[in-house]
C-alpha cells in the first residue's frame, strides 16, 4: 500500500526541488519560485483526491491512516498553502532574502501537518509535529534584521523545545505504564486497567501540557504574543492559521481513538480540557483588549478561538459526531476568516510598512477594499450573521450546550462578545478615525533620505488630519495590491460569506472525516 503514501513522497521531492533552485535562479527572477510552490501545492491536491477518495487503510502496521479524515486534512493544509504562498510572494521579495529556502521550508511544514492528521501513534505524531515545529522556528526567525523576529524566535525555540521535552516525556510515561503507543491499542489497556496508576496519570498531564503549549492554550500560551509580533506577516498568518489547525487535527484524532470510547475514564478526564477551554476564552479576549500592535492583537485573539475549539474537544462522545464535527468546522471557518485578515493585512504592510492599530486611520478612504475586507474578517471572527464565523459558533456551542455544558456555551458567547468590542476598535480606525496627511515634499524627502540611510520602512511618528476628512489628494497614497493579493482576498470573502449563508455542502465533506475517526456517532 506504499502507493497512498505517493501525496507525501511527492511533497518531499518537492520541496527539495524548490530548495535546488534556489541556487541556480536570479534574484530578480526568485518570486516565481512562489508561484511554482503553488502550482505545485494545487497539483499535489488534486491527485490526493483523485487517489485517496474512498480508501480506509492502515500503514506500517496502523502507525498511518489513510481515510476520509486524513484526505480532509490533507487538502485543507494543501490550501491554506497555497493561499499563504500566494499572500507571501510580494512581502517575500520585499522584505526577505532567500525566497527559495522560504517556500521550501513551508513545504515541508505542509509535509508535518499532512503526516499529523494521519498519525495514529504517539511517536509518529510526535516526529511529525517536529517536522512541523523545526519549519516553524526558522519561518519566525526569517527577517534576520528585525530584532523584535529574533526575539520572538529565540522564545518560540526555547519554549518549543520545552514543550517537545515535556511532550516526549509523558509519552514515555504512557508507555511505561500501558506497553503500546498506537491510538487504538491506548483506548483497549485503558478499557482492561482495574485502576489508573499516578504514572499514567502524570503521563498524561504532561502530554495535555505539551500539546497545549502547541496550541498556545492557556496557561501554555505565554509564547505566542512575541512569536506572532516577531515573525514576518505571512508566518503570523500561518502560525495562527495553519498550524493551529494541525495541532487540532493530531488532538482530535488522538482523543477520538484513544480515549473517548473508554466513556467511563473519559468522563473524569473532560473536566481537565473544559478549564483549559474557559481559561483560554477568557485570559485571551480580555488581555486583547489592552493590545496596540495588530500582531499581538491577533495572537491573543487566536487564543481565544483556540478555547472555542477546545470546548468542542471536550464535549467528543463516542455515540455522536456533533462535537467532531463542530471541531473540524470551526476549523475551516476560523482558518477562511482569518486569511482574509492577514492577507488584506499583509497587503497594507507592503504598501505602509506599519502594522500598529492606529497606522490603519482612515483606510476606508485610502484603500476601501482592504478596509471593507478586514472588517467583514473581523465581524466573522466576533461572530455576527451573516458570515461563517456565526454559523461555526452556532454549530460549536449547540453541540457544547447539548452534551450538558451551558455554562460553557455561554461563557463562549460571553467572550465573543468580548471579543467583538477589540474587533470595533480596529475598524473604527479604518472608518471613523481621519487619514493620515501626506508631509510636505521637504519632509517626504529627510523621510526617504532616512529610510534609505536605515534600510527601515517603518515611520513612528504620524500627523493626522483635523476632525474633518480632508480630500483624498492629501492622503497618504497607497498602491494599489497585487493581482496576487486581491485574489486572496476576493475568494476569501466570497468563502466567508458563502459558507456563512449555505454551509451544508462543506459539512457533508466534515461528517465524512468525522465518521472515519468515530465509527460510532
Amino acid at each position: 500500500n506504499l502507493h497512498l503514501l505517493t501525496p507525501e513522497f511527492a511533497l518531499a521531492g518537492f520541496a527539495l526541488v524548490v530548495f535546488l533552485l534556489d541556487l541556480f535562479v536570479p534574484n530578480d527572477r526568485k518570486h516565481l519560485l512562489g508561484w511554482l510552490s503553488a502550482l505545485g501545492l494545487v497539483g499535489l491536491a488534486v491527485l490526493s483526491v483523485l487517489m485517496l477518495s474512498g480508501e480506509k487503510e492502515s500503514l506500517y502496521n496502523g502507525l498511518l491512516a489513510v481515510d476520509d479524515y486524513s484526505l480532509f486534512f490533507k487538502v485543507f493544509f494543501l490550501a491554506i498553502g497555497v493561499f499563504i504562498i500566494l499572500s507571501s510572494i510580494d512581502y517575500v521579495k520585499l522584505h526577505l532574502n532567500h525566497p527559495g529556502e522560504f517556500y521550501g521550508l513551508l513545504l515541508f511544514s505542509i509535509l508535518g501537518m499532512n503526516l499529523m492528521a494521519m498519525s495514529r501513534e504517539l511517536l509518529t505524531a510526535y516526529i511529525s509535529l517536529e517536522l512541523l515545529s523545526f519549519s516553524l522556528y526558522v519561518m519566525v526567525a526569517y527577517a534576520l534584521g528585525n530584532p523584535k523576529s529574533n526575539e520572538g524566535s529565540l522564545k518560540y525555540i526555547i519554549i518549543g523545545a520545552l514543550s517537545s521535552a515535556i511532550l516526549l516525556y509523558g509519552i514515555s510515561m504512557v508507555y511505561s505504564t500501558l506497553g503500546v503507543t498506537k491510538f487504538e491499542a491506548i483506548a483497549q489497556s485503558l478499557i482492561d486497567l482495574s485502576s489508573v496508576s499516578p504514572a499514567l496519570w502524570a503521563g498524561l498531564a504532561l502530554v495535555i501540557a505539551g500539546l497545549g503549549f502547541k496550541l498556545a492554550a492557556v496557561p501554555f500560551h505565554m509564547w505566542a504574543p512575541d512569536a506572532y509580533e516577531g515573525a514576518p506577516l505571512p508566518v503570523t498568518a500561518y502560525l495562527a492559521i495553519a498550524s493551529k489547525a494541525a495541532a487540532f487535527a493530531l488532538v482530535l484524532r488522538l482523543l477520538a481513538e484513544a480515549f473517548v470510547p473508554v466513556t467511563e475514564r473519559w468522563d473524569q478526564w473532560q473536566i481537565i480540557i473544559v478549564v483549559l477551554a474557559a481559561l483560554s476564552m477568557v485570559v485571551g479576549n480580555l488581555v486583547a483588549l489592552a493590545q496596540s500592535n495588530l500582531k499581538r492583537l491577533m495572537a491573543y485573539s487566536s487564543v481565544g478561538h483556540v478555547g472555542y475549539i477546545l470546548a468542542g474537544i471536550a464535549v467528543l462522545a463516542p455515540d455522536s459526531l456533533m462535537g467532531a464535527n463542530g471541531v473540524i468546522f470551526y476549523l475551516v471557518g476560523y482558518s477562511v476568516t482569518s486569511m482574509v485578515v492577514f492577507a488584506a493585512l499583509i497587503a497594507f504592510f507592503n504598501a505602509t510598512g506599519q502594522e500598529e492599530i492606529p497606522d490603519l486611520a482612515g483606510l476606508a478612504d485610502r484603500q476601501p477594499f482592504l478596509a471593507m475586507a478586514i472588517a467583514i474578517g473581523l465581524f466573522s471572527l466576533s461572530g455576527l450573521p451573516i458570515f461563517v464565523g456565526f454559523t461555526i459558533k452556532f454549530y460549536l456551542f449547540t453541540a457544547v450546550a447539548n452534551e450538558g455544558y451551558l455554562w460553557l456555551a455561554g461563557l463562549a458567547i460571553l467572550t465573543s462578545l468580548i471579543s467583538l468590542y477589540y474587533y470595533l476598535q480596529v475598524i473604527r480606525q479604518m472608518y471613523i478615525q481621519p487619514a493620515l496627511v501626506a508631509p510636505a515634499q521637504s519632509d517626504h524627502d529627510e523621510v526617504e533620505a532616512e529610510e534609505g540611510a536605515s534600510g527601515e520602512g517603518e515611520d513612528d511618528e504620524h500627523t493626522h488630519t483635523p476632525a474633518h476628512h480632508e480630500s483624498s489628494a492629501d492622503y497618504i497614497p497607497l498602491p494599489r495590491p497585487s493581482a496576487a493579493l486581491i485574489f486572496v482576498v476576493a475568494l476569501g470573502l466570497i468563502a466567508t460569506i458563502a459558507l456563512g449563508v449555505y454551509p451544508a455542502p462543506l459539512l457533508e465533506l466534515v461528517e465524512a472525516a468525522s465518521a472515519a475517526i468515530i465509527p460510532g456517532g
